[in-house]
């Protein structure tokens, strides 16, 4: 529930009414948590993802990700239902390319995103040991700055979070039309002397290592 440590009002869950397979494509969709515990609870009552089965366990506790009392935080509870996938225990890699061929969602407070994290935080906590974002869009009209129509591709890293550094890693583009308009080809080029990433084999982020 903690979105990662930046309060996004979603929260995850596996749930087959917000991810699902069919015809072979993954959708995720939000849904509303006021239509699963009601106003009472939404307002004043508690949401617990602890779980106790494989299927259904709470990946992070993190701010408070488990558990929320709407009473005690004096917040509502996270007001959406949403999900996202987890590969971290079924793939990882060094260097290759990955490629995601996605419709991005289109509406007010959607932000899309397709991430990279380490397995195993080698140099420390975020963000020493890195992140690659491929795609961080939002759902909003195109008109609106950061709109439905771009998105951006950016690297973290740095020795701690106040000096993540991923200004000197960042790219963003503007598509000609609504990136919800149709399925395109996401892409990250992962080599020792740097990382690129690109949308329909356009380069959209090329950020070369140095030795230092």
């Amino acid at each position: 529930m903690s979105g990662g440590g930046n309060w996004e009002f979603e929260y995850y869950t596996n749930n087959r009414t917000n991810s699902w397979v069919d015809n072979g494509v993954l959708y995720l969709q939000p849904t509303f948590t006021i239509d699963l515990v009601g106003a009472n609870v939404l307002a004043n009552g508690v949401l617990s993802l602890w779980g106790g089965a494989p299927a259904d366990l709470c990946t992070s506790n993190a701010f408070w990700g488990c558990e929320r009392n709407a009473a005690a935080g004096g917040n509502v509870l996270n007001p959406i239902q949403s999900a996202r996938v987890r590969s971290v225990n079924s793939f990882a890699f060094k260097y290759g390319r990955a490629e995601i061929t996605a419709k991005l969602p289109k509406g007010d407070w959607i932000w899309p995103a397709i991430w990279m994290l380490p397995k195993n935080n080698e140099y420390g906590q975020w963000p020493a040991s890195g992140e690659i974002d491929i795609v961080e869009s939002r759902g909003n009209p195109g008109s609106c700055k950061g709109g439905v129509n771009s998105f951006g591709s950016t690297l973290h890293y740095g020795p701690g979070w106040p000096l993540d550094a991923w200004d000197t890693a960042h790219a963003d583009y503007t598509h000609t039309s609504d990136l919800s308009d149709d399925f395109h080809v996401y892409g990250m080029e992962w080599t020792a002397g740097g990382i690129k990433t690109t949308i329909d084999g356009t380069t959209v982020l090329d950020h070369k290592f140095t030795e230092d």
